[in-house]
């Protein structure tokens, strides 16, 4: 996992993340989704529960904390380690906006 801060900035992220909703994402483990954003927090076609704006802020400064510097624990590898609600959508969002690098499968090769 690599993850890339300088990418977007955390003033950005909402916006960045605003402009993928209707976008198909993937879990960690292939579940498919698909988000909308209605004010401060993204709804998921999976669950009825929101993940909100500060989550996503939250988990970003978490991982720069983690991964950034010369003294970086880089303990956090997956949606589980960030430990927080919502930490498969925020990882999967992040992946796919390219925020975090890591292999990621298409639908195509999950069906196979």
């Amino acid at each position: 996992m690599k993850f890339n801060a300088s990418s977007i900035p955390v003033e950005e992220l909402w916006n960045v993340i605003r402009e993928n909703q209707g976008k198909r994402f993937l879990t960690k483990k292939g579940l498919p989704f698909t988000y909308s954003i209605k004010g401060g927090e993204l709804f998921t076609d999976r669950r009825e529960r929101s993940v909100t704006r500060s989550t996503f802020e939250k988990a970003y400064e978490k991982l720069k904390a983690d991964q950034c510097g010369e003294n970086a624990a880089k303990k956090i590898v997956g949606p589980k380690s960030l430990n927080m609600y919502g930490a498969p959508y925020v990882w999967a969002v992040f992946v796919g906006i390219g925020l975090i690098g890591e292999e990621t499968y298409t639908q195509q090769e999950l069906d196979l």
